[in-house]
């Protein structure tokens, strides 16, 4: 497994890692900054996200906590033209490419249509099917390639794709069929597991008779272990692969090996099935706590922490307030685009609805 910072903070580059450590070293020490503050933001977003749903303001909130290190890691690892699949639970990676925090709270109150415009953002809309991102991405993948914008050596122009599930969604058919037609078609494309150990309440160990990261080689994709809650390593594996993918060298699996702090969602109890070791275990494993001591090595001081934990408290006074601030969208918009032209079977929908509301007593 590759590992650049050790729990306590220490940083070191084992030989047979060295051409990925050659890309941490040559971020300098605003890049390590920025990782460290999106690593918070998004915690701190987390946090209040929860908070909100038991409030009532959110249907439903995916915490990411303790995976704070693989998003933002491999987030920064993507390049400006490349496009991200992502599952439900990606809010880190989301960040590192622009996507507003409230479009994400806005899709979880479900008041519009996906949350961002993803001709934008290159970053596509939250996939909740277990897996079926991952067809998407690969399909995407190959028709980049079929339009010659793989291995021109023009920065400008070449792109790669990359597709975030987890250690559950291995599991999936699409899965093992995204990686064949990855593999036989030499599609650019990176596939980023985040193992954090549970798929809901099923252990990894129930999921998988192998290392997840050589669940491509049956298939001709090769694949790596990275320590998920080591952003650093996180980066230079993403950063490496997509690299790679760009220039026409193929499909690549990258295993982040992490773990689910809080629950799946806010809808089960993880008390039911883990135990508080582990938990613990893990806690004093965690991305941030580690982060920081490399920073604080490298002469960060107090002052940088407290200017990134008041930020945190002015965004979630921030989002709280927008949060109880978004009105009831119209009825009719869950009929809009729906299909590009006027449908009769939306208009007899519709209908309906209104009917049956107004029978109810009235939509709010």
């Amino acid at each position: 497994m590759m590992q650049f910072l050790a729990p306590d903070g220490t940083f070191g580059v084992p030989k047979e890692y060295a051409q990925y450590g050659e890309l941490v070293e040559a971020l300098n020490i605003d890049d390590l900054t920025k990782f460290y503050r999106d690593m918070a933001r998004i915690r701190r977003f987390d946090i209040e996200a929860i908070a909100l749903q038991r409030q009532g303001q959110l249907g439903l909130w995916v915490p990411a906590i303790g995976q704070e290190g693989a998003q933002i890691g491999s987030g920064y690892g993507v390049g400006p033209n490349d496009h991200i699949f992502p599952s439900y639970r990606e809010h880190g990676v989301a960040i590192t490419h622009g996507v507003e925090l409230m479009s994400i709270l806005k899709m979880m109150r479900g008041v519009n249509h996906g949350g961002w415009n993803p001709e934008e953002t290159r970053y596509h809309l939250y996939a909740i099917v277990l897996g079926s991102q991952v067809l998407h991405a690969v399909g995407y993948a190959m028709g980049v390639k079929f339009d010659g914008l793989v291995g021109t050596g023009d920065k400008d122009k070449d792109l790669a794709v990359i597709s975030y599930f987890g250690d559950g969604a291995t599991a999936e058919g699409d899965v093992s069929e995204s990686l064949l037609f990855a593999a036989i078609n030499d599609s650019p494309i990176v596939f980023f597991v985040q193992n954090n150990q549970w798929a809901i309440s099923s252990p990894v160990e129930k999921q998988t008779k192998v290392p997840l990261y050589r669940r491509g080689e049956g298939f001709g994709v090769p694949g790596m272990r990275v320590d998920g809650n080591d952003v650093l390593a996180c980066y230079a594996a993403t950063k490496f692969h997509m690299d790679q993918a760009r220039a026409g060298m193929g499909p690549y699996l990258i295993e982040a090996l992490t773990y689910r702090i809080g629950a799946h969602t806010t809808s089960d109890d993880p008390t039911k099935y883990r135990s508080d070791d582990e938990v613990e275990y893990w806690k004093a494993r965690d991305p941030l706590t580690r982060f920081e001591k490399f920073l604080r090595r490298q002469g960060i001081g107090d002052d940088f922490f407290e200017e990134v934990k008041h930020a945190g408290d002015e965004l979630a006074a921030q989002i709280r307030a927008e949060t109880f601030a978004l009105q009831t969208p119209p009825l009719e918009n869950i009929f809009h685009n729906v299909y590009s032209d006027q449908h009769p079977d939306i208009d007899r929908q519709k209908a309906w609805l209104q009917a049956y509301e107004q029978q109810m007593g009235g939509h709010e």
